[in-house]
């Protein structure tokens, strides 16, 4: 007797949907301080398509209603201090609003995502083709030892600082700032440190792993020089949201299988739109005086 095709289910609810998140990046591993979970919507609505995104704002609140969402599941928290409103007139607000209008669910997942495995650090070092050899700080909870904040990561064949910075230029979504880079930009590195997110919290365990490079986002003058000054590590420097960015897609991609191996029939997407603040770039002009002062 022929074998009967398998019937697809209707539309999971939303909370189906959400299970399965935290399933993936339980909001337990979240930092004491974050704001992770679900922020709006009903446990009971249906979700037939999602949108991937870094930040909670206006514009990408507007994609997920042009584009239909029921789910917008985003990386960074909406309300991480919290509020004593969510009055229209104010900017977070009036994304409330519009995400309740419009019957879209927003998700978070951060720090819970940060620590994942695979989470965003394996995503940053999948975009640059790096090899991931274990968490930079592990997960004390892991007895496997994959998960943790960072990954130390080994290349395939060495490249200078300079021609890692190229590749992360390419590889990283463009935004205004680029990559920075601090050391030597023909020294050799063989191995490389990555945080998706601010990073220059992590330089004393960056120190202890005895890699080449750190590459991370939000490098602040003062510990950067402290760090220059302790070895020879070179740091590239890139935008926030780019190094978060690529996390939407693997995300995406996670979702994708588990909707199929559910049934679901999602349709999973991951913005585009580039929410980084940072929007002109000018570069300084050279001169025998740093200051720019006549000779």
């Amino acid at each position: 007797m022929p074998r009967q095709p398998v019937s697809r289910q209707s539309a999971p609810r939303l909370s189906e949907v959400v299970a399965a998140l935290e399933n993936l990046w339980p909001a337990e591993r979240a930092e004491s301080w974050d704001a992770v979970g679900t922020v709006t919507g009903d446990p009971d609505q249906d979700v037939t398509r999602v949108l991937f995104a870094v930040d909670p704002v206006q514009e990408i609140v507007d994609e997920a209603v042009k584009l239909g969402a029921d789910l917008l599941v985003t990386h960074h928290p909406l309300y991480l201090r919290g509020t004593t409103t969510v009055a229209a007139s104010t900017f977070k607000g009036r994304v409330v609003h519009t995400l309740i209008k419009h019957d879209i669910a927003l998700h978070v997942a951060h720090t819970n995502a940060d620590r994942a495995d695979p989470g965003v650090s394996d995503a940053l070092a999948g975009a640059l083709d790096l090899r991931v050899v274990r968490p930079l700080v592990p997960d004390p909870s892991d007895p496997e030892g994959r998960r943790g904040l960072g990954r130390i990561c080994e290349l395939d064949h060495p490249l200078t600082v300079r021609e890692l910075a190229a590749r992360a230029a390419e590889r990283l979504p463009a935004t205004a700032q680029g990559i920075r880079v601090a050391g030597d930009p023909d020294a050799l590195v063989r191995t490389v440190a990555v945080s998706g997110g601010s990073g220059d919290s992590l330089f004393d365990d960056v120190r202890a792993a005895g890699v080449d490079a750190f590459l991370t986002a939000d490098l602040r003058h003062h510990p950067v020089s402290e760090a220059r000054a302790h070895s020879p590590l070179a740091l590239l420097d890139a935008a926030h949201w780019a190094t978060e960015w690529p996390w939407c897609e693997l995300a995406a991609a996670q979702l994708d299988e588990i909707s199929d191996r559910e049934g679901w029939g999602l349709r999973v997407h991951v913005s585009k739109t580039v929410t980084d603040p940072w929007t002109a770039h000018a570069a300084s002009i050279a001169t025998p005086d740093p200051l720019g002062a006549p000779n």
